[in-house]
């Protein structure tokens, strides 16, 4: 259960990621509301994450947070944002993917 809550507190970094690419191009009561959409993830994912270190050592759980928060707001920066897919960019996304990856199985 607590991979699951991992994974999550993971999807809520991208998510506040997300929320504060999009604060940033908004202006006035919408950049408001992104940005406090941002604060409630971020608070939301460290609670998560901090639940999920309860049982999956710390050594183990930050890395693979911060690998699908990475992964999750590269993915959205160019699906949404419109930043440069270049093949060294995806070559290292898919690196990090493997790293997390990795991670899981030799746990």
């Amino acid at each position: 259960m607590n991979w699951i809550i991992l994974i999550l507190a993971g999807l809520c970094e991208t998510g506040f990621t997300f929320c504060l690419g999009k604060g940033n191009i908004e202006t006035g009561n919408k950049a408001m509301l992104w940005y406090a959409a941002f604060v409630l993830l971020c608070i939301l994912s460290m609670v998560l994450l901090t639940k999920a270190t309860r049982t999956i050592p710390i050594g183990t759980a930050y890395p693979i947070w911060t690998g699908i928060g990475a992964v999750g707001t590269v993915i959205i920066g160019i699906l949404v944002f419109k930043e440069p897919a270049s093949f060294w960019r995806l070559f290292f996304i898919f690196t990090l993917i493997a790293s997390v990856i990795g991670l899981k199985i030799v746990h």
